[in-house]
């Protein structure tokens, strides 16, 4: 394929073959085809084919802020060597719920393991698999309270092979709690809607973003893109990025908001398109901001896409800088979203 076909990520792609198991319930299934978009009706469950959506609803919006997935993916093979990437990318109560699960299920298996030898564990009540449980769980986490204890050569087996797996397991799960928690971050938020209106005698398309941590944001570049359908001359239909050139594409420092603005002229791929000739072409504008957060001194990234039914026409932004009695600057963060009528 060509280089401008769209990639997920693999936590995305987790959270959208999610969805396509619970749209399989009601009976409705939208097949991923290798052209992003070009989704086809497929036999429901009950039997019925499953009638066409509109167009414009049949494209995906390719990222959004709050992770709901809307695009239904088959067919993929998860990779089991991959299992520490779906450690990091998973929810905080998955993870808890996992680690819990192994480390008593762990205990679980040495004290069974305990158990085949009723006198290995000394002061232990012969076949108690409470006592064999608990001494697993003093075993693992090298409490040693002193009063139950291995005897005989096999229970010190086992004591050995439990030791070693219960410093590998802390080992490995301190790591990934450290990494989860030490990955740096973006907490930027776009603007719900996008502006196609006029700036200082010109059309253009506009949107804004802004820095909802009281740091700033070093080296801040946007990057803007649309993406259409576009039928080959084999008549393929195929999901293309172009390039929208930003009137500001870099901010040395980015701590507040940032006005990210395109000319719409003659050389614009917006250039005399129109809200219906978007929504044929599925067309959707990407927008990407990254820099080094001062605080974790580390790259981070941020993405968000529109689309036809989110861009506003000959609108503005309500301005979110105000100023109180004593002339100190005051941003309003509840106006953000807000657009209104040229005065």
């Amino acid at each position: 394929m060509d280089g401008g076909e769209l990639q997920l990520d693999e936590n995305e792609a987790s959270d959208l073959a999610e969805a396509a198991e619970r749209d399989a319930e009601i009976g409705v299934e939208v097949e991923a085809a290798d052209s992003l978009g070009s989704a086809m009706p497929v036999a429901s469950p009950m039997g019925r084919q499953a009638a066409p959506p509109p167009y414009v609803a049949s494209i995906p919006r390719m990222f959004s802020s709050n992770r709901i997935p809307s695009l239904l993916i088959r067919n993929r093979r998860r990779n089991p060597l991959d299992v520490y990437h779906w450690l990091l990318t998973t929810s905080w109560p998955v993870f808890a719920a996992i680690g819990a699960g192994a480390y008593l299920a762990l205990n679980t298996l040495f004290a069974l393991l305990y158990l085949i030898d009723p006198g290995g564990i000394d002061h232990a009540r012969p076949g108690s698999f409470v006592d064999a449980f608990f001494f697993s769980v003093e075993t693992i986490g090298t409490i040693g309270y002193g009063v139950l204890s291995p005897k005989g050569v096999y229970a010190n087996l086992v004591m050995t092979a439990e030791n070693f797996l219960g410093l590998s397991f802390v080992a490995v799960a301190t790591g990934v709690i450290f990494a989860r928690v030490s990955r740096p971050t973006a907490r930027v938020v776009f603007s719900r809607n996008a502006l196609i209106t006029r700036y200082d005698g010109q059309n253009v398309l506009m949107l804004r973003a802004a820095n909802e941590r009281a740091n700033q944001i070093l080296e801040a570049e946007v990057t803007l893109n649309i993406t259409k359908q576009r039928r080959t001359a084999e008549g393929q239909m195929m999901r293309r990025f172009e390039d929208l050139k930003v009137a500001r594409a870099r901010s040395p420092l980015f701590a507040l908001t940032w006005a990210i603005m395109h000319v719409i002229d003659e050389t614009s791929p917006l250039y005399g398109e129109t809200l219906e000739s978007m929504e044929a072409e599925g067309l959707q504008i990407i927008v990407v901001l990254s820099g080094v957060d001062e605080t974790f001194a580390q790259r981070i990234h941020a993405r968000y896409a529109y689309l036809p039914e989110d861009i506003v026409w000959d609108k503005r932004f309500a301005d979110v800088i105000l100023y109180d009695e004593d002339g100190r600057r005051i941003i309003d963060y509840g106006r953000f979203h807000d657009v209104e009528d040229f005065a």
